[in-house]
């Protein structure tokens, strides 16, 4: 934990995420993952999160073990045939991490493929570009859920396309 980590999460509110991500770029989010599921047999999940409190960072909460809690918080697990992906972004710590159910992980996409996806968007957002690099971010993980499918026919869109701003 460094003082830096501490001052970015008390320096993250709501408005900052509201300006990154506002109604506008939203929408388009939420159309990208309309129109990126049908390309593949996953849910798609997009999970914003301004900045953890205060107690979880001094408590050494990551980024990863906050995302797998989120995957968990949204239901992202309960897909007929446990398809679903998240893509969660911390904005505090301008860090992007993917939780994939155990049928599109399962040891079939290779670790390398998720970090693309997530230096993708985490280059964009560096440059202050937050629609177009969720857009990117989200063709990529459709991409690799294209190339990796679950194994079982597609039951249609189980999980909302709406990003959550938490």
């Amino acid at each position: 934990m460094t003082i830096r980590r501490i001052l970015n999460h008390l320096a993250t509110g709501q408005w900052r995420l509201q300006r990154a991500f506002p109604q506008q770029v939203l929408a388009a989010i939420e159309q990208a993952v309309r129109d990126l599921e049908g390309q593949h047999s996953g849910e798609i999940r997009f999970a914003v999160e301004a900045a953890l409190p205060l107690a979880a960072v001094f408590g050494g909460v990551t980024p990863r073990a906050r995302a797998i809690q989120v995957f968990s918080d949204l239901r992202v697990w309960d897909t007929e045939h446990n398809n679903g992906v998240l893509i969660y972004v911390l904005y505090a710590d301008r860090d992007v991490e993917i939780v994939a159910d155990r049928g599109v992980a399962g040891g079939r996409v290779p670790p390398e493929q998720w970090e693309h996806c997530c230096r993708v968007m985490e280059a964009e957002f560096r440059q202050g570009r937050f629609r177009d690099g969720a857009i990117a971010g989200i063709r990529a993980v459709a991409a690799v859920l294209a190339q990796h499918p679950p194994g079982r026919p597609d039951v249609g869109n189980e999980l909302p396309d709406a990003p959550v701003l938490l």
